[in-house]
């Protein structure tokens, strides 16, 4: 960092990243990702920061919140992204990987197709 635009334009990016995380709206499509102990431990941190990466990245955050859950109750899974969209029924995505984010959110949030093969059904 070598200016104040510089300085500013880190607090903005974190801003918008935290709004992103915080922002609730009703009916926003909303992506949970479980960070307990057994989220984190198996990488829970990478995959939500990539959530909150590819919402800001794709233009989406007006109308997707991505937050954060304690334990969803299958540690062996972890980690855990379940996506709400109004109107539809909950898709929980199992052991989840940053670039695995990369493309539910390019196909489930953007297009509107779940990716079975990654969803909790597909894999017990």
């Amino acid at each position: 960092m070598k200016t104040l635009a510089e300085l500013n334009a880190i607090r903005d990016r974190a801003r918008a990243q935290i709004g992103a995380l915080r922002d609730s709206g009703e009916n926003n499509t909303r992506l949970v990702v479980g960070m307990a102990t057994c989220g984190i431990a198996a990488g829970a941190r990478p995959v939500l920061a990539t959530c909150l990466e590819e919402v800001q990245r794709r233009g989406l955050s007006e109308r997707v919140t991505v937050t954060q859950t304690g334990c969803i109750g299958v540690c062996r899974l972890e980690p855990i992204v379940e996506v709400f969209v109004p109107g539809e029924e909950k898709v929980t995505y199992v052991n989840m990987t940053p670039e695995k984010v990369s493309q539910i959110v390019a196909e489930h949030i953007v297009n509107g197709r779940v990716k079975m093969e990654y969803t909790i059904g597909a894999n017990q």
